[in-house]
């Protein structure tokens, strides 16, 4: 399983960016799949996920702000999963990851120790 975060950047309070992750090595129909972000100081916390059957859930903070996506390609063992976020905040500074987990709950996904997988993440900055 490869995931690799990309897109990130820096952006102003109220602008918007659109990260991407590249998936490969399992199947979207048969995983959740989304984002998570860790920002210096702080635990990882989950901001958006995406079921096998298209469903998708947000942390209370994200609602409204960003929206997850997935497309699955060509080939089912390689695809891509998208975040588009809009009206950023500083708050949302943090290097942002993708990784499987279970959807749902307050954060919107929950990583599982031992069971699911994260990638290398991309840098997020909001900052005038």
């Amino acid at each position: 399983v490869q995931l690799q975060a990309s897109g990130g950047g820096l952006v102003q309070p109220g602008g918007s960016l659109r990260l991407s992750c590249l998936v490969s090595g399992f199947d979207p129909v048969r995983y959740a799949i989304g984002w998570f972000r860790q920002a210096p100081g702080k635990e990882r916390e989950g901001v958006a996920c995406i079921a096998a059957d298209g469903g998708t859930s947000y942390a209370a903070s994200q609602e409204g702000r960003s929206t997850i996506s997935r497309d699955n390609g060509n080939h089912r063992l390689n695809h891509r999963l998208y975040l588009q976020m809009d009206n950023l905040e500083p708050e949302d500074t943090a290097v942002y990851y993708c990784g499987t987990g279970v959807c749902g709950g307050e954060t919107g996904i929950t990583f599982r120790n031992g069971r699911d997988y994260w990638g290398k993440g991309t840098q997020v900055t909001v900052s005038s």
